[in-house]
């Protein structure tokens, strides 16, 4: 499905962005794995692509800094080729959650940079180097549509922002050919919730699932990878939900 392309996922060493990373290789995709903290997930998710004979290579960059934006592309250009053909905006995170009197401009510089410039600048970074076919997928949230979770405000704002520049982006790069949608999940079973969401509250945002359950990575990854492919070409500008039918468009 995917024989050939490029592709990059930033935050892609664990969770969604290592099961993202996986998936495009099995469908044929040559993948740079981007990651900042997490070398040693980098390393075994390369490892696991390669031993099931895909390609991939593991490239450390804060994609929140224009200067290691820039040595990620120039990465996947010299590993792979000339031009990037699928560009997976995943890179983000809650930190901690915090209340409104409780934010200064370190914590909000942090949430924004990593959540929102990241999804700007890697976009901008690397929309030169794709073609007509290409596909942009930005890994948004449920929390962009209902505020989150308390303490997560900036988290949830800053996804939002993600739903918009990703509209915005279907327009402007429609015209040449690039498809840009999001993918917005709901309670997806990783280590994000383990850190961040009590037992309690998870069991019963499961329960009020229609499905009755968490969601998976990997359930998450084959969407990115429907949505990378040409079986999606007239897909564009979406933002879609992957929640079990928590919550609705």
């Amino acid at each position: 499905m995917l024989k050939g392309k490029v592709a990059i996922v930033t935050g892609g060493s664990r969770d969604i962005g290592r099961a993202i990373s996986i998936k495009l290789a099995i469908e044929g995709a040559k993948v740079v794995v981007n990651y900042f903290s997490s070398e040693k997930g980098a390393n075994e998710t390369v490892a696991e692509i390669k031993s099931s004979g895909g390609e991939a290579i593991a490239v450390k960059a804060d994609v929140s800094k224009l200067k290691d934006i820039t040595y990620l592309k120039e990465r996947a250009i010299e590993a792979f080729g000339g031009s990037i053909d699928i560009l997976v905006n995943n890179a983000g995170g809650l930190f901690e959650r915090r209340t409104l009197q409780e934010f200064d401009e370190e914590f909000y510089d942090l949430v924004m940079g990593v959540n929102f410039k990241s999804t700007v600048f890697v976009t901008q970074a690397c929309e030169p180097y794709m073609e007509k076919g290409a596909a942009i997928i930005n890994i948004s949230s449920q929390a962009a549509r209902d505020g989150g979770g308390g303490g997560s405000t900036l988290y949830a704002s800053s996804k939002g922002a993600v739903t918009t520049f990703t509209r915005s982006m279907a327009k402007e790069l429609g015209p040449k050919g690039i498809r840009v949608n999001a993918i917005c999940p709901g309670l997806i079973g990783t280590k994000f919730h383990d850190d961040f969401t009590k037992d309690e509250v998870r069991a019963k945002v499961a329960a009020g699932t229609p499905l009755r359950r968490e969601g998976g990575a990997e359930e998450v990854a084959d969407l990115v990878a429907y949505l990378a492919s040409d079986e999606s070409s007239f897909i564009n500008g979406n933002n879609i939900d992957i929640n079990g039918g928590l919550a609705f468009s």
